[in-house]
């Protein structure tokens, strides 16, 4: 059995890798309704996994037992096979996964045919369970089958969740384009929101809310299964705008494309990724306007609160949209680039809104997910001194602004999507820890920050007090303006209320 276990060893290293790497960091199958399919094989196949981890840690399995063992384990197979054909379905899988995949299917077929000799010895016995302990290494796979069993739970949940994220209010509003005769022809008589950044965070909240109200919806996304498999057909989809006919109807452009600035260190080349993903879709984004028969009316486009730099000792200097950026900081330097890019479409005679979003917070993705899951824990920590402040916004303001920038001529120019309450990052902590009924005990010192992530720490050791001036100018009313509001929101059961002001 030490060739078994050994070769199942590796299988159940390379599908923890898999999971987290692909299926959580970057696929982020919890957080999308269309990878509920997906998300269900995985339970399945993880139970089974866990049966059999703590089940040949501990025991033989005999007679009419070594069957139902074996049954489990080609269950497995066809439990994998229909993945292979859900993945295709609904999402484009990496080159690095296929290959992992496929690893991962060779070594399972080596641990069936060294399986495969115990079980038919087993299968001549009595049938029974028999008492078969291998020390340290049934520990290790009792616990592994633990976790397998566990992720199998959560993933089932996160299916039962994702099912009841589908509102009545949306499914009428899909029944209501179906009978209407949507399709994509309909894009080029009546006019159409077009989405750029459609499967992101903000983008799919954006994209629910406009089909749910009858708009024509165009949305660039990189992964056309995926987000096809995301919207349905109501959503036209596209991976390039030349593939957008010149006499489409384009009523509003939402630009909210581009990687995440908060992840890997900032090498030379993740700020060229960080660069090309935002400055050439908004490039394409105006070449298209230029091509259109009729241009559209309004260019809401996505910056950051970045744009005003790092303010030196957590200064609390209020930031409205007049206030200069800080050249030679990288931040700043990439959220000049993306506006002065955008500004090009207003010589087309497109009103254009910079829209520079604080840090949004949303159940289903972005930065409160994993901050809530610390505060949970008792793991909030104050970065740094704690005195930098923290612009944020709720993603039902963040959606409700960018609507109101589509709907009228009130916002334009330079908009801060931010919440009028800054706090400091110390406030921030113990507001999140407090809705948990929590407290913050831990300090995470500026210094490693500076050494593991380099000139990225700026976005957790400084910040800027932003105050969103322009819209509250233009009449704008925060449906969560401060924080405690937001984090009692955002423990609230979800809702379909619509947030556009």
């Amino acid at each position: 059995m030490n060739t078994v276990f050994a070769i199942l060893a590796l299988q159940a290293l390379l599908g923890g890798f898999d999971n987290l790497w692909h299926h959580e960091l970057h696929a982020r199958l919890t957080q999308r309704a269309c990878a509920r399919r997906e998300l269900a094989l995985h339970a399945a196949r993880e139970a089974i996994y866990g049966v059999v981890f703590i089940g040949l840690a501990w025991a033989e399995w005999h007679g009419a037992l070594a069957v139902l063992l074996g049954a489990l384990l080609l269950a497995e197979v066809v439990i994998t096979l229909a993945d292979f054909l859900e993945e295709d379905r609904s999402r484009q899988l990496p080159p690095f996964e296929r290959v992992l995949h496929t690893l991962l299917a060779v070594i399972y077929g080596m641990f069936l045919a060294t399986l495969a000799p115990h079980l038919v010895a087993w299968f001549a016995a009595p049938m029974r369970l028999a008492w078969t302990p291998h020390g340290l290494v049934s520990w290790a796979f009792s616990l592994c089958g633990i976790g397998v069993l566990a992720w199998s739970v959560r993933n089932a949940l996160a299916v039962r969740r994702l099912g009841r994220a589908d509102s009545p209010s949306e499914a009428q509003g899909r029944a209501r384009a179906r009978e209407c005769g949507v399709t994509q022809a309909d894009h080029l008589i009546v006019p159409a929101v077009l989405v750029t950044g459609a499967t992101g965070f903000i983008g799919r909240t954006l994209v629910a809310q406009l089909r749910r109200d009858g708009a024509r919806v165009i949305a660039l996304a990189r992964d056309v299964a995926q987000a096809r498999a995301q919207f349905g057909p109501d959503v036209w989809v596209v991976d390039r705008l030349a593939a957008v006919p010149a006499e489409t109807r384009i009523d509003a452009v939402v630009n909210l494309a581009g990687a995440r600035v908060l992840g890997r260190p900032w090498s030379a080349a993740r700020r060229a990724v960080l660069l090309s993903s935002r400055v050439d879709v908004t490039a394409a984004v105006v070449d298209l306007m230029r091509r259109l028969e009729q241009r559209p009316r309004v260019l809401v486009s996505a910056s950051a609160v970045g744009f005003y730099g790092a303010s030196p000792g957590a200064s609390f200097e209020p930031l409205d949209e007049q206030s200069p950026p800080r050249p030679g900081q990288f931040q700043s330097d990439l959220c000049v680039a993306i506006e002065h890019e955008a500004r090009r479409a207003e010589a087309l005679g497109v009103r254009v809104v910079r829209m520079r979003f604080g840090v949004v917070l949303g159940r289903g993705d972005g930065a409160y997910p994993m901050l809530a899951l610390s505060s949970r824990l008792g793991l909030g920590a104050v970065l740094g001194s704690g005195r930098q402040p923290a612009p944020w916004i709720h993603l039902d303001d963040a959606v409700a602004l960018i609507r109101t920038a589509i709907d009228g001529p009130a916002l334009s120019g330079a908009v801060n999507a931010v919440a009028p309450e800054t706090r400091s990052q110390a406030d921030f902590a113990r507001a999140m820890a407090a809705s948990f009924g929590r407290r913050v005990w831990l300090r995470m010192p500026g210094a490693p920050l500076r050494w593991a992530l380099g000139e990225m720490a700026e976005l957790l050791l400084e910040g800027q007090n932003v105050v969103p001036r322009a819209a509250l100018e233009a009449g704008f009313r925060f449906r969560h303006p401060t924080l405690a509001d937001a984090f009692a929101s955002l423990l609230a059961a979800p809702s379909a209320v619509d947030t556009r002001q």
